[in-house]
Order: structure tokens, then sequence, then C-alpha cells
């Protein structure tokens, strides 16, 4: 899930991406593409649970896409639409369905890599079947590693770090950090959370033998709204640090319950200064409360 500092970044390159895709018969007669509109859909959730995070981003998307239309070397205007896939793999392929019987080329995603992989599968199909009317797919958040590895697609571009590479640059600076002693590892049951528990637990044998995982968990994403079990738990274990993947409201929810609770341990995160988070931190957070991320 990208940081809102680098939606800027993000959406340039895929505005650049997709105006240097834009029919190359105008190219050719070195003309500016004035007045071609290039057709952008954006797939994530903008209902339930996760949908603060998404409706963000959107404002951040529709912001620059206006900026852009209004100039660029191409001349060309950039038309986004957003569907709310509600986080279903499913729905985010009818949605893409729908996006491409409507002529769009240029597909966004990036909050759940279970969607992305969906994208991937579904996009690499079509583009088989249709040359000439292919589709990319620019993904600005699903860090799975598979995506760029065994399910690495010449259609798809990722502009984030992936979660072997974050968890890396995570654990070499926990390695460092002498107060850590036992670790809880508590994750969103999807392949997102199942890897951030394994490339944890994977580093940190590696660089701090010492350091003992004292617990874990993975719980159902975007539907739990009491995170005071799982810091119970956690309080019980003794661990002076958590490791989480947790976004959304799944992390907004856990920090709420750790202040509440009473839990003083620190938090290793990928997204805590996305919507929500920071807000639920207040104070509390300095000093406690980390993130690892792409900037």
């Amino acid at each position: 899930m990208p940081q809102p500092q680098t939606t800027r970044r993000l959406f340039t390159l895929s505005l650049v991406a997709a105006a240097a895709l834009a029919p190359s018969a105008a190219f050719a007669q070195a003309k500016p593409l004035q007045g071609q509109v290039v057709k952008i859909v954006r797939i994530d959730p903008l209902s339930g649970l996760l949908g603060s995070v998404g409706i963000s981003q959107r404002k951040g998307y529709e912001f620059f896409a206006e900026k852009f239309s209004a100039s660029n070397p191409a001349g060309v205007k950039f038309e986004i639409s957003f569907i709310d896939n509600k986080l279903s793999p499913a729905e985010s392929l009818n949605a893409l369905k729908s996006a491409i019987d409507q002529g769009v080329r240029y597909v966004i995603q990036g909050n759940g890599s279970s969607v992305a992989l969906a994208l991937v599968d579904a996009i690499n199909k079509h583009n088989e079947r249709n040359p000439g009317k292919e589709v990319l797919y620019f993904n600005d958040a699903a860090v799975d590693p598979d995506l760029t590895n065994s399910k690495c697609s010449f259609w798809h571009f990722r502009f984030d770090a992936d979660t072997s590479m974050k968890i890396e640059a995570m654990t070499t600076y926990m390695k460092d950090q002498k107060d850590i002693q036992k670790v809880y590892l508590l994750n969103q049951n999807y392949s997102h959370g199942h890897q951030v528990a394994a490339f944890t637990k994977e580093n940190l044998a590696r660089k701090r033998p010492d350091v003992k995982i004292v617990g874990e968990d993975l719980h159902p994403l975007a539907q739990v709204r009491d995170f005071a079990p799982y810091i119970a738990k956690i309080k019980a274990s003794g661990a002076d640090t958590v490791v989480t993947g947790n976004w959304g409201s799944d992390l907004t929810l856990l920090i709420k319950a750790a202040n509440e609770g009473g839990y003083t341990g620190k938090f290793y995160t990928y997204y805590a200064g996305v919507t929500g988070t920071p807000t639920a931190m207040g104070t509390n957070g300095a000093g406690r409360v980390y993130q690892i991320a792409y900037n």
C-alpha cells in the first residue's frame, strides 16, 4: 500500500508510461497527441473497513490527473476512474472486464496482493488473446515477491519494494537494537501477512539468533474491529516488540488497542504513516512505532 508522500511519484511514473504507450502512429508523424484521452482505471477498495485508504488515494490520483492533464509534453488528457473492488479478487476481475470493455488500457491497483495476483493472471490471458489491444497494469503497493519472481509479467510494473526487500531493511536496523529480545508476529491472514511473518523469522534467525519469537498470529483481513484480545496475548507472551505488515484499519485499530490496553512495547510496521494510524498513535507513538517504507 503506497504512502501518501509517494502518490505524486507513482502517478507521474504511471502517466509517463501511459503517454509513451499511446498510439504509435502519431509519434511516427512527430506530432503532439493533442486531444487524445488516456483512460486509466484504479481498482481498489473504496468501502468497508479499508475503504478510507482507497478514498485517500483516490483524492491524490484525481488531483494529479487534473494537474498533468493541464500540462504534459504529449498534449494528452488523462481520464481516471475508480472501481470499488471491496478487496475481492472476484470483484476485481469483474471490474477489469468492465474497464476493458470501455476501452481502458491502463490499470492501477495496489491494496492487496491477492487482488494483484488475480489481475496479473487475467491481464496476461487478455493480452495473449488480444494482440494490439494490450492492457498494462501499474502496481503501486502490492508487495508479494512472487509478482516479480515466479509470477513475473511483461505487462506488470511495480513501483514499490517487495516484502523480502522491506524485511531485509527492517531487520538490518533491528539487529542493532539491543533492547529487542522477544518478538511477536501479528499479521493479516493472506499472502502478504504470511510472507511478512516468514521473512521476519528467516532474517532474524540469520542476523539476531538470540532473539526469540514468542508468539505468532494471523487474523482475518479487514474483519477485526477489536484487537484487545490480541494485545492481551502479546502482553502475556512477554514480547517487547511486535512486527506487523498490517495496513488500514487493521493497523489503526491494533495501535488503538495497544494504547488502551497499556502495551508499551515497540511496533515495527510497513504502513504506520497511512490514513488513520498517525491519529491512533497520538503522542504515544513517539519512539515506539517504526515504519519501513520505500520513498
